[in-house]
């Protein structure tokens, strides 16, 4: 499908792109999930492309590449490759792409180590650590082995990344075909994520860090088993909200375009700290696990990979009370549980 659309009032068709800006063009691939697509964006760069995200490494996703290289893409190569995060939606056809054209890829370096590390070490992906973080914190070890089995598999759908890449970094100005972008990083849902500013055009590149309709899974992962994610997640909303104009038009990472990011930061900022209050109030009774609390704010979860994320997310925040002096540690070993103070 060889397609161009100007105005946004839906999203874009399998093959088709919807050109939302002079030379910035949305197209939507395919996800094998619950959230069933992941936005990517290009860039006219005059000779060629700038890809903003590539999709998940499987090949429903390659037919879908190859419908846009050969329609409205066609005749020009894919120039630069920047990946906001290491998650495979965002990373996973970086290295089908970069082989094919030898594009540069752009990425934060946390997040290019991170892709990495799962790239070269496969077994990481399902290994003693990830079972360690499971049992420590209260999951039978039955739906640990069917956790890791199942649930993550999405991790290793990556066609690979180069050996060398170029370094996003807060506060970079990255120029394509004379428009300046100013990049902004966070972390939380990843290590470091990447968001594109065009100030002087009012719009944002936001990747998933600020979400039109849900939250993004904000989460501990194995390798920083007692990270505070939600604790950064927090602060670097926080910091767009001062960074970034509250009328910018945002396109993100899932979902559809909006133009009210200081209400939605708001509202996500209300919607974490309403969850630790879930989770804080069922904690006075008697001390509780991750495990034994993920019900209290996923009820309905479906699927191992569903689980794994909300089992996640709930720790998340578990850590995020224990910073701030509201939970507090009460049995080490052989699970963690926690009691409110």
């Amino acid at each position: 499908m060889n397609s161009i659309v100007r105005q946004p009032a839906i999203a874009p068709a399998p093959g088709q792109l919807i050109e939302i800006r002079d030379g910035v063009f949305w197209a939507q691939l395919r996800l094998p999930f619950r959230l069933n697509h992941v936005n990517i964006y290009l860039l006219d760069e005059g000779d060629g492309w700038v890809v903003v995200d590539t999709g998940i490494g499987d090949s429903p996703t390659v037919a879908a590449w190859e419908v846009l290289l050969a329609g409205p893409l066609a005749g020009r190569p894919v120039t630069r490759v920047v990946c906001t995060h290491h998650h495979p939606d965002h990373v996973g056809m970086a290295g089908w792409l970069i082989a094919r054209f030898g594009a540069t890829l752009h990425m934060p370096e946390a997040e290019f180590l991170l892709s990495q590390h799962y790239s070269n070490r496969p077994g990481a992906i399902d290994g003693k650590a990830f079972f360690d973080l499971y049992a420590a914190n209260g999951m039978p070890p039955d739906q640990i082995a069917q956790v890791l089995s199942d649930g993550h598999d999405y991790q290793r759908r990556l066609t690979g990344l180069p050996d060398a890449f170029v370094r996003l970094e807060d506060g970079d100005e990255f120029v394509v075909n004379g428009r300046t972008f100013e990049v902004l990083t966070g972390g939380g849902h990843s290590p470091d994520q990447a968001m594109l500013l065009c100030r002087a055009e009012g719009f944002f590149l936001c990747a998933d860090q600020v979400l039109p309709r849900i939250s993004p899974n904000v989460g501990v992962v194995a390798h920083e088993p007692l990270g505070d994610p939600l604790g950064r997640f927090l602060t670097s909303l926080r910091d767009i909200r001062r960074r970034a104009p509250g009328d910018v038009v945002c396109y993100p990472g899932h979902d559809w375009p909006f133009d009210t990011l200081h209400e939605r930061i708001a509202q996500l900022l209300a919607h974490h700290e309403q969850r630790c209050a879930v989770l804080s109030d069922a904690c006075v009774s008697e001390p509780k696990s991750a495990a034994e609390l993920t019900p209290k704010l996923f009820p309905a979860l479906a699927g191992d990979h569903q689980i794994s994320f909300g089992f996640m997310e709930t720790l998340s925040h578990i850590h995020y009370l224990l910073g701030r002096g509201e939970l507090a540690l009460s049995e080490a070993a052989p699970v963690r549980r926690f009691r409110r103070v």
